[in-house]
């Protein structure tokens, strides 16, 4: 069990509506301050508005995937930090995409479904985390 939570302002882009609201339930849990997208375009548009202190996103969606979405951002902030999530229920597509982040520079890979305790450390263990409210 983690004892102390980082509440970081972050930004989940996650087009499957059932695992964005679980996403959600996870993070006000903790108390984090959040946004949602549902598609790789909407959240980079909230990306560039807000400028959130995490980024967690899902690797295959329509109109922009995850792996597109993190090569922009990290093209303009190499340091950003970012968690790719994806669904084993693509199995091979989605190992070599989870691959595919990590050889960009995420912080961390989680394949759908994870624990929320699987979600604390991701996001406890991306280094200098800026935004925290502690």
């Amino acid at each position: 069990m983690i004892e102390e939570i980082c509440v970081a302002r972050i930004l989940v882009i996650e087009d499957d509506p059932q695992f964005r609201a679980m996403l959600e339930q996870m993070l006000g849990q903790d108390g984090h301050q959040f946004s949602v997208a549902v598609n790789g375009v909407e959240g980079l548009e909230r990306y560039y508005q807000q400028r959130p202190a995490l980024i967690i996103t899902d690797i295959l969606m329509p109109k922009k995937d995850g792996i597109d979405v993190i090569v922009e951002i990290k093209r303009g902030n190499p340091e950003a930090r970012i968690i790719a999530i994806s669904g084993v229920r693509r199995s091979i597509t989605s190992e070599f995409t989870l691959e595919s982040a990590t050889l960009m520079g995420v912080n961390a890979v989680l394949t759908k479904p994870f624990a929320r305790a699987d979600l604390q450390k991701a996001i406890q263990n991306c280094p200098h985390l800026t935004g925290c409210v502690h």
